[in-house]
């Protein structure tokens, strides 16, 4: 499974640097960052190190053996056993093993194990939770790129008209038809069309810009994305959406598993007033060599003073300075924010998709009155270029006419934009696959 993980890490990582040339789709750009971005990668690192806590956890029952050696000197005065003092010169070696085995630990490793586990559990939801916001992040930069591309098309649309109309005035005026002020306003209009563009040019690499930051890829020029294959999406219902986000989010799972391991640590902390049991058992045996006195060879006494030890210890808490009193309460502290921190998510999350589906729906409305509002004023405005040319209109009545058309095509476009960036996110929160 990990070498499938791997590989797969290493396909899209070798895909998507050959396609920075190419045209990248809004699922590419998702999937790309959902690999790359370094949040995400974190939140993986803390799911790891839960799993890591599991097995800590787990291995606390396991026993502990050690051995243990040492080499002491003595020299100098030093009371004999006759109780007087005399010199004498001593050392001795001393060489063993020891071995405790937990019986029982008042379920501590029982709750530690399940505490852990639990927690786990949290962290992997968290990192689903952030790939869902890393998502709906670049989703937004992708739309928000895709508007300014088209924003910059209404631009144009505006300057070839002014362009247009300059052109028409300066024939206009040399057979005498219009004075000469009107062509000073249509050469103004120019400028402030080809500013218009330019800015909007700007706002358009910008928009690239923010959206390559997100996916953290350098933005040599090459990079430039694909329109959408689907700009009508069908728009769950908010009911829809909550009753699926209650079971499936992972932002309110996690808040949920979060409460359930809050409670957990509360009966964690209570194993501080169990008893503990544990089983003691060592060997050992020592050499020890005197000046002055006749001692047996280092192999004799080794083997002669060999011994061996068995026990048992149980531990019975009476008082640990109020040290599990404070350990309990401060986890029931946790737990009652746990339960505060699952109520605002609950709100955050219904607050967000009642947002969205209320945009939308606003968003959808405004679309089809802009279509509504693009056809009348481009009829207006090509009636008004007519009696412009015929001098029945002046030129600020015909630019008037001309600012209502290029005004409804803006408002259009942003309400379209607006609209499929809603419902994305709705058909996100809802489950649905694709963007």
């Amino acid at each position: 499974m990990k070498k499938y993980i791997l590989f797969s890490i290493l396909f899209v990582s070798f895909y998507a640097h050959a396609s920075h040339n190419a045209k990248w789709t809004l699922d590419s750009c998702i999937n790309y960052a959902l690999t790359h971005n370094v949040e995400v990668r974190q939140r993986i690192n803390a799911a790891r190190q839960g799993e890591l806590a599991v097995t800590e956890a787990k291995d606390r029952v396991l026993p502990n053996l050690s051995g243990y050696g040492s080499q002491n000197f003595s020299f100098g005065r030093g009371l004999t056993a006759d109780n007087t003092y005399a010199n004498r010169n001593t050392s001795s070696f001393s060489v063993g093993a020891q071995l405790s085995v937990p019986l029982f630990q008042g379920l501590r490793v029982v709750r530690s194990v399940k505490y852990a586990e639990t927690s786990l559990k949290a962290l992997v939801e968290q990192s689903e939770a952030i790939k869902d916001d890393v998502a709906i992040n670049v989703m937004a930069a992708f739309l928000q790129a895709l508007y300014s591309r088209e924003a910059l098309g209404v631009a144009r649309t505006s300057l070839g008209i002014s362009k247009d109309e300059l052109r028409r005035r300066e024939i206009l005026l040399e057979s005498g038809k219009i004075p000469e002020l009107d062509l000073y306003e249509a050469r103004a209009q120019v400028s402030r069309d080809e500013l218009t563009v330019v800015n909007a040019q700007n706002d358009s690499v910008m928009a690239l810009l923010d959206l390559t930051n997100l996916l953290d890829i350098d933005n040599d020029g090459s990079f430039d994305i694909l329109p959408l294959q689907d700009d009508h999406l069908p728009m769950p219902s908010l009911e829809e959406v909550w009753t699926n986000m209650q079971m499936a989010n992972h932002t309110l799972r996690a808040a949920v598993i979060r409460r359930q391991a809050a409670g957990e640590n509360v009966e964690l902390a209570k194993t501080g007033y169990i008893p503990t049991l544990s089983f003691n058992a060592g060997l050992g045996t020592n050499y020890y060599k005197t000046s002055g006195f006749q001692n047996e060879n280092f192999s004799a006494q080794m083997r002669h003073n060999f011994s061996k030890s068995l026990g048992f210890s149980l531990n019975i808490p009476i008082f640990d300075g109020f040290s599990t009193r404070n350990s309990i309460s401060r986890a029931r502290l946790e737990e009652l924010n746990a339960d505060l921190d699952l109520d605002n998510t609950r709100q955050q999350l219904y607050k967000t998709i009642s947002t969205a589906h209320a945009q939308a729906v606003a968003a959808g409305s405004k679309e089809k009155a802009s279509e509504a509002a693009v056809e009348n004023t481009k009829a207006a405005f090509d009636a008004m270029t007519v009696k412009y040319d015929n001098g029945r209109a002046n030129a600020t009545e015909y630019e008037k006419a001309k600012a209502d058309y290029i005004n409804a095509l803006a408002d259009r476009l942003q309400a379209s934009y607006e609209r499929q960036l809603r419902i994305r996110i709705l058909r996100h929160y809802n489950g649905n696959l694709g963007f």
